[in-house]
């Protein structure tokens, strides 16, 4: 006699509950095994505190309403409560997000006194930036030309930013929340670039030629040299 195969298996951590959803099965399937696996005392409410449940329904996609379905069966009558439903499906909105994250935005214009310059993903400026002008980019920001006003990278929170300058002589310079004034004995130098310290969080400002040494992803395009 096989034996019948299981669609949902709850696994304990120190940090609380994961349910592993079957995401080959019938929804109908998947939500009847639930039912059946939370009957039991063990799951019944309690004066104990909640306890912190994980849920991953792998490749199935879930609207909002069988999303709210399957909290409300977890958690309704017991001390459960639901941290994250993670999917590894991703809307078009997410799809589009990741693909903004990893463009690079190429512009040829000066960055004027007063003027703010703000794109997603990586952004290579093939101008100047004036005093008092701001460049902004979700990821790295490449300047070719003079570097004068204000620069910062990863504005989302990304701190293995870099920013790069074919002369740096910036106000200030900003990656992810941390910020480097430019004080009056700092000279302006030809090929600079600026990353945080990956221990201290501190910002380091070197040779562009360093960079590689220290956020070594740049190099994601090295399959596209043309040997000669």
């Amino acid at each position: 006699m096989t034996q019948k195969k299981q669609h949902v298996t709850i696994k304990g951590t120190k940090d609380g509950l994961i349910f592993l959803l079957d995401d080959h099965c019938s929804y109908d399937s998947l939500l009847e095994e639930l039912y059946d696996k939370l009957s039991t005392k063990h799951y019944q409410g309690s004066d104990e505190p909640d306890v912190k449940v994980n849920v991953k329904v792998g490749h199935r996609y879930l609207t909002e309403e069988q999303s709210e379905e399957i909290t409300r069966i977890i958690t309704e009558g017991r001390n459960l409560a639901i941290e994250q439903i993670h999917s590894e499906v991703l809307t078009k909105q997410e799809a589009e997000l990741l693909r903004q994250e990893s463009q690079v935005v190429t512009l040829t214009r000066v960055v004027r006194s007063g003027q703010v310059l703000k794109v997603r993903g990586d952004l290579l400026l093939v101008g100047d930036v004036n005093p008092s002008g701001t460049v902004m980019a979700t990821g790295n920001i490449f300047v070719m030309g003079a570097l004068r006003g204000v620069a910062h990278a990863g504005f989302e929170g990304d701190t293995r930013a870099v920013i790069s300058a074919a002369l740096m002589s910036p106000a200030q310079l900003r990656i992810a929340k941390e910020i480097h004034h430019f004080g009056e004995d700092e000279k302006e130098a030809a090929m600079e670039s600026a990353h945080l310290d990956d221990e201290s969080g501190a910002f380091v400002l070197e040779r562009v030629q360093q960079l590689i040494h220290h956020r070594p992803e740049l190099q994601k395009n090295d399959s596209q040299i043309i040997d000669g």
